[in-house]
């Protein structure tokens, strides 16, 4: 549709947001994106089934685990839109961009101030699920 959203933004397409890993969300955030967003489809009308549900699981442990790191779980987002809502994608991009912008800088990307809070978001990369089941062990 050629819409026009900020150029700071970069597109990562998965077949399903499914896909997305808590340790990818870190891992951007560590490697410089001062924000992360997962666009998935509308809930209930995941092609993969639930798809899209265990994403927002995994955004939502993302979130703890930036809180109970210091550094706000304010930087992750999930929204649901469908496919054909091309203008409503546009202008999500750029209220996450104005967002993060009033955040300021991400503190945990590499190369900026290292603290504890890097250190802690560099060592985890574990899904709720995988939580779950280590605890019931």
């Amino acid at each position: 549709m050629r819409l026009q959203y900020p150029d700071q933004v970069r597109l990562v397409r998965l077949p399903c947001t499914g896909r997305v890993e808590v340790r990818h969300i870190l891992e951007a955030l560590l490697n410089g994106a001062d924000g992360v967003f997962v666009a998935g489809c509308l809930e209930g009308d995941c092609h993969y089934i639930g798809g899209n549900l265990r994403a927002r699981q995994r955004v939502e442990y993302a979130n703890q685990l930036l809180q109970q790191a210091g550094l706000g779980g304010e930087r992750v987002r999930m929204y649901n839109l469908s496919a054909g809502a091309g203008p409503r994608f546009a202008e999500i991009v750029t209220e996450m961009v104005a967002h993060v912008r009033e955040l300021g800088p991400n503190p945990a990307k590499r190369g900026g101030t290292p603290g504890a809070a890097v250190d802690a978001l560099g060592m985890v990369g574990e899904s709720p699920g995988d939580v779950e089941e280590r605890s019931e062990a």
